[in-house]
Order: structure tokens, then sequence, then C-alpha cells
């Protein structure tokens, strides 16, 4: 685990990696195969580096990009105030319609059009519905931009086939390692284009960071080998179904799921119906060993640390063994917490 590695399989900056060389290759290779892509960076340690990763290597600082607003669901690296992206470069954020909550691709087009964005990025920490990517790329194609897709949230469901890749689509992927794909905390950049990769690796190392974290590498190369076999896809099946179930569940007992479902492993819940802010249903559902997090909802009138909904996903209770019934009575006894509440 304290092995230097600085550089790349074959060309390292250390003696002595021949055996991390191996470990990196094989994560590199599985991660091609798994994703049909030509290229890999399997070395940023965080979904956040790799977003950096594809600002450093695309991106001038003051250049302007579009990312969804992470009140609709977008991810801090997607142009927040707080954050580089939204420091070091101009954000123009795009959201969701008023009525179905769902991408509003004619703003997203007329965005792109009155300020020409170098790049769009699809992909959020909140959003459970499938992205138009074929779209998106239209649009970036339409004003020259690179298009850039997130999947660090549904990258499992894409690995098994359950969700449209966005590989065909996209100039460059980013993802974490740890969420649907179930693997060790990290992040990796995927692309078809050679140049792109070149710069991507350039970017991760010596742009980003120095030594990479090979025994976290290792554990991706683990990981993806899991991910290639038949009972991944079982696995990632039962996480959609779950969230199926959970989200039918709530709305069963008069809550509501923004945008009115899910199409993968997660969901925002809004709260208003039974009036209780999403502080407090975090709080609450703690006590009850009910892990979740508070989450801003599209155009939520309560403030980032008080909020109007939390957000849920099935793949850790999945992973546990959980099927339908019992996130059904999971879904029973959060509705349980928060009727106690209102």
């Amino acid at each position: 685990t304290n092995k230097y590695a600085e550089g790349y399989p074959g060309k390292r900056y250390y003696g002595g990696c021949q055996f991390v060389d191996i470990a990196e290759n094989l994560a590199i290779d599985r991660a091609k195969k798994l994703f049909d892509c030509g290229f890999a960076n399997v070395q940023p340690n965080s979904g956040s580096q790799a977003n950096q990763a594809v600002f450093l290597a695309l991106l001038q600082p003051g250049d302007v990009f579009m990312g969804l607003d992470l009140a609709a669901g977008g991810h801090l690296t997607h142009g927040s105030p707080v954050n580089v992206s939204g420091r070091w470069f101009k954000p123009v954020s795009y959201t969701v319609r008023k009525d179905d909550q769902r991408i509003d691709m004619e703003q997203v087009a007329a965005l792109a059009n009155e300020h020409k964005p170098k790049l769009i990025i699809a992909g959020g920490s909140g959003y459970s519905r499938i992205w138009d990517f074929e779209g998106f790329r239209k649009i970036a194609d339409s004003v020259g931009a690179y298009f850039m897709v997130d999947m660090a949230h549904f990258a499992g469901l894409v690995a098994a086939g359950l969700h449209p890749s966005p590989l065909p689509h996209a100039h460059v992927v980013t993802t974490t390692t740890h969420k649907t794909l179930r693997g060790p905390r990290g992040g990796m950049v995927l692309t078809n284009d050679e140049a792109i990769a070149k710069k991507i690796n350039s970017a991760v190392f010596p742009g980003l960071q120095g030594g990479p974290l090979m025994h976290v590498i290792a554990g991706k190369a683990v990981a993806f080998g899991e991910a290639l076999t038949p009972q991944f896809k079982t696995y990632q099946q039962q996480v959609k179904d779950n969230a199926q179930m959970l989200a039918q569940t709530l709305v069963d007992a008069g809550l509501a799921i923004v945008s009115g479902g899910t199409d993968n492993h997660l969901m925002l819940v809004d709260l208003r119906p039974k009036k209780i802010t999403g502080k407090a249903a975090e709080a609450a559902l703690g006590r009850a060993h009910i892990t979740c997090n508070k989450n801003g909802i599209p155009f939520d009138p309560e403030k980032p640390f008080v909020t109007s909904g939390i957000r849920l996903g099935s793949p850790a209770a999945t992973s546990r063994g959980f099927g339908q019934n019992e996130f059904k009575q999971v879904g029973q006894m959060i509705v349980e917490v928060l009727d106690g509440l209102s």
C-alpha cells in the first residue's frame, strides 16, 4: 500500500513497479472491456478529481461550461460557486421543467446557443431518470462544445447493460468506482478519443496528483472483474427493482418522488406533502437507524441546510441481500417515522 508509482505502467518515475504495473494494467483492461471503450485512466482518487482532470485537460480558466443546477440534482463539481469549477470557470446551469421535474432539453439547447460553452456536462448526484445522451451530443456539436458525462451514480447499471451507455455519445466520461460499481472509493476517466486520452493522462499526473493509490487501483481491478460476471447483472437488476419498490411504497403512503419515480438506483423524496423538512426527517430516521441524507429538491423553498427532501438509494441494502419484500418493509418503516413527525 505504500509503494510510490508516479507515472503510468511502463513509464514510472520509481523503480520496483513491475507488480503495480500488472495491477494497473489489469484495472485498465477490465475497465475498457466493461464499458466497451478505447481508453481508461484509473488513477483519479475520487470522482471530483476525475472531473477536475477533464476541466484541466479541455478548458482554460474563464471558459464557459454548462452543467445541471445543484438544486435540480447536479453536483458541486459541475459549477457550484463554492467549488473550483465555479470559481475558476464560468458555469451556466440548466435545470428541470417545473411540471414534470425532468431535464429541460429545450432550455439546454437555448442556453448552449446563447452562451456557446466549451463543455457541456450531463450527469448529477440526485437525478433519477434516464439522460438523453444523444440529444446532449447534438446540442454540443451544434455549438462546437465537448460533451462530458459524469456517470458516477449509475455506472454500475451501465456496466450491467441496464442503463444506456454514454460512451457512444460523450467525448469523455467520468465516474466513481464505489457507488453502483460497488468497488473501492475512487474515480476513473473513460474516452474513445486518443487525443483526449493523452490530455487526460497528463491532467491526472502530473497535473493534479502525484503517486497513485496503487492499493486502491488493485481494488478497482477486482471490482471491475466482479462487474464483468453474470452475477453482477443480477445484482444490478435487483438494485433497480428494489428502488422502484421503495419509491412506490412511499408514493402509496402520500409522499412525492421528484419526477414521479426512478429509472435507476436513487430517488429524491419530496416531503412537502407531509409538511416536514429534510433536516428533521434525516435526524428522525437516523434515530431509527435508517441512514439517508437531507437533500434539496428542484425549486426548493428551503435553505440547503434545511431542504424539503431526502435522498434514498438501494445499492447498499441490496448488497446485504434485501429484495423487494424487504424494501417494501423499509419503505413502511420510513413512512412510520415520518408520520410520527407530521
